[in-house]
């Protein structure tokens, strides 16, 4: 194709507003003009996305002239009729078929040496266009109504009438038909439905019209091509609906990492089929919207191909959606609406304080046992594992522990893909729960854990006639929790993270056991049918069921507690945790240990401390646990601006709900504020 550029053609610069002459017959060549005018419309900063807007506006004034708009047309087509653009339609933006871990294998390679890219590859001429690494942010967050006029202006939306890319648009609808119909019968997909043949029927079939379309060739009539196409349509339809019943189906029956990434390919390829029906018709319909979007996913994975970050976000994202979501229903116990539920929480609270007065107790005794580092390390994490786990087994609560459940069960209020948009009201009375509850968690425990460790320290003493910590010890039990003489606030958020990571294990542990069918296996495993009674296999079923996540979470908690301090001093850094509630039992003990013989202001100071660990505690595994459960409903806070007015507001109208549950249940339509 013999491509001409009009000599006049010019850009305005839409900085310093001066015409800058862009010959694009001597200098430029169809995808060099092309780099050029992206490079007018990116900012300076990618983040700068009014300067974006302000350039591509400018543009488009530009290419209301009919010499510049023909111009840029021919540079496009040059570049649509020289290059393969099957790759980039059946590959481009959309997941690999080697499976997760093949790919991140290959992302780790491609990050010391890229693949190499054929010239004629369409795929290179998008990276050649948005060639630095950031260009997909502004491409995403620059106004679609721009795109939207950019690409009508250019005329997207017309029949496609050369004969070439006509064929390569054939033969890319081909390959993703085979690839739907294939994945359709994965058995990630297949084991969830309840009648197979009606659930695979769709896969098939679309697969089978398309063979019927091709087969028939340049023969084929108008009005057969559009009902063969309104049928495959119909189809990839059904496909889709298939696809969303096993979705809805991971609440009762879990997810795996292998279904998810088999699910997100299959949406990416049925979508990407659409967009080549859609050109394909030639019935002058074309929806730019589903244009812009694969556009914008083009871009964003030529920019983040070789990113290992994008590519762990992308897949675990559902993963994740699907663990914050059995936190999510866990976190709704953790919330008092009302209160009873407010009481019921502060007994089982104190329920927990009692158990960790115990496990503050017993890990100071085992502190004067001379273990080598890595065995006392073993012998805590196995202290603080059976505490969490009585806890457990017996329905008290530890206070911070609930953050991680709470925060999936917020979250879930503002899940668009489940209730549409989110009543910001509702949200803030939701805030207000989750603030009480947290606050009556603490005091639950809080309030025995200081007395009784005290009374279990001097009945240790009477008994044996030798205090658990004295002198030199007890005060350094005291330091350890001062907010300035020690590291504590820092050792606080390292457990914030610990009490993130259990919840996310608890959540992972109880996904998989759904999704595995563990209860379901397990009644019929041949061992224990044949030497257990019926009702000991329910027992054990029944058990495993129930608290198979909360005892991982309650013991990968313990461990990880229990092996910080010890991992730090072997490896000389300063690594160690800081509990709430481990705290003041310690603080109890050195208090005891001395005699009472403490400066005043000294001892406020560590009890002072003692709540920022709390604080710390609460305010770090919260916060990633709520990212988290945000990141993966593919929710953005910015879409929200509102929602820290209506909380503010709520805050000063109804100050109390944060501390103390109402006398009357507060409901949205209770609330006399705008």
């Amino acid at each position: 194709m013999s491509i001409r550029f009009d000599k006049k053609t010019s850009f305005e610069s839409a900085e310093a507003g001066r015409v800058v002459p862009m010959q694009a017959e001597q200098t430029y060549r169809g995808l060099d003009y092309l780099v050029a005018l992206m490079k007018r419309i990116r900012p300076d900063n990618y983040q700068d996305i009014s300067a974006a807007e302000k350039n591509f506006k400018a543009i488009l004034f530009q290419l209301q002239d009919k010499s510049a708009l023909f111009s840029l047309r021919k540079a496009l087509l040059s570049q649509f009729a020289k290059s393969d653009l099957v790759p980039a339609l059946t590959a481009g933006g959309m997941l690999s078929s080697r499976g997760f871990v093949q790919e991140l294998q290959g992302k780790i390679k491609h990050k010391f040496i890229p693949a190499l890219r054929k010239p004629n590859d369409f795929l290179y001429v998008i990276s050649r266009i948005f060639f630095k690494p950031k260009d997909y942010y502004w491409v995403e967050r620059v106004d679609r109504q721009l795109w939207r006029a950019f690409f009508e202006l250019l005329g997207i939306q017309i029949s496609v009438t050369d004969s070439g890319l006509i064929r390569q648009l054939q033969q890319s609808m081909q390959v993703l038909s085979y690839r739907i119909a294939n994945l359709g019968l994965e058995k990630e997909m297949t084991e969830r439905y309840d009648r197979m043949e009606d659930a695979i029927h769709p896969f098939l079939e679309q697969n089978r019209l398309v063979n019927m379309y091709l087969d028939q060739g340049a023969s084929i009539s108008s009005e057969t091509q559009r009902i063969l196409f309104s049928n495959i349509m119909e189809n990839l339809h059904n496909c889709l609906q298939s696809i969303q019943w096993v979705q809805a189906q991971r609440g009762a029956y879990g997810t795996s990492l292998a279904q998810t990434y088999v699910m997100v390919r299959l949406q990416q390829q049925i979508e990407r089929m659409k967009i080549i029906i859609d050109v394909l018709d030639r019935d002058q319909h074309f929806d730019t919207d589903r244009f812009i979007e694969y556009f914008q996913t083009v871009v964003r994975n030529e920019n983040t191909k070789n990113s290992l970050k994008a590519f762990l976000s992308a897949n675990l994202g559902l993963l994740a959606y699907q663990i914050a979501e059995h936190k999510g229903r866990k976190g709704l116990g953790f919330i008092a609406a009302r209160t009873r539920d407010y009481w019921l929480l502060f007994r089982s609270a104190m329920g927990g304080g009692v158990i960790v007065s115990f496990v503050a107790i017993i890990k100071n005794l085992l502190g004067l046992v001379p273990f080598p580092l890595f065995w006392q390390g073993i012998a805590y994490s196995v202290n603080y594992a059976a505490g969490f786990v009585a806890m457990d087994q017996t329905g008290t609560t530890l206070a911070t522990k609930q953050p991680a459940y709470t925060a999936s069960a917020v979250a879930s209020s503002l899940d668009v893909k489940k209730q549409g948009e989110p009543d910001l009201r509702n949200l803030a009375i939701t805030v207000a729960q989750v603030s009480r509850s947290q606050i009556a968690s603490f005091a639950g425990n809080l309030i025995l854990v200081f007395p009784l460790t005290y009374a279990l320290a001097w009945l240790f003493d009477l008994t044996t006639g030798f205090k658990i910590a004295d002198d030199a010890a007890a005060m350094k039990l005291l330091k350890d929790q001062h907010p300035f003489q020690s590291l504590a606030l820092l050792y606080a958020c390292f457990t914030g993270f610990f009490l993130f990571l259990s919840g996310l294990i608890a959540g992972y542990v109880e996904n998989h056991m759904v999704y595995s069918q563990v209860a379901e296996r397990l009644k019929t495993h041949p061992v224990f049918s044949n030497t257990m009674s019926p009702r000991r296999i329910r027992l054990l079923v029944n058990f495993v069921d129930r608290y198979a996540g909360s005892l991982a979470g309650s013991i990968a908690l313990g461990f990880f507690l229990g092996m910080a301090g010890p991992l730090g001093k072997i490896f000389g850094l300063p690594f160690d945790i800081r509990h709430i509630t481990i705290s003041a039992g310690n603080t109890a003990i050195g208090f005891y240990g001395l005699d009472h013989v403490v400066p005043l202001s000294f001892l406020i100071t560590v009890v002072v401390g003692v709540f920022l660990i709390g604080f710390l505690n609460f305010l770090v595994s919260f916060s990633l646990a709520f990212y988290v459960a945000i990141k993966s409903r593919g929710i953005y806070l910015r879409d929200y601006p509102a929602f820290l007015g209506v909380l503010r507001r709520y805050f000063f109208r109804y100050p109390k709900d944060f501390l103390l549950p109402p006398r009357r249940h507060r409901k949205v339509e209770d609330l006399d504020f705008v």
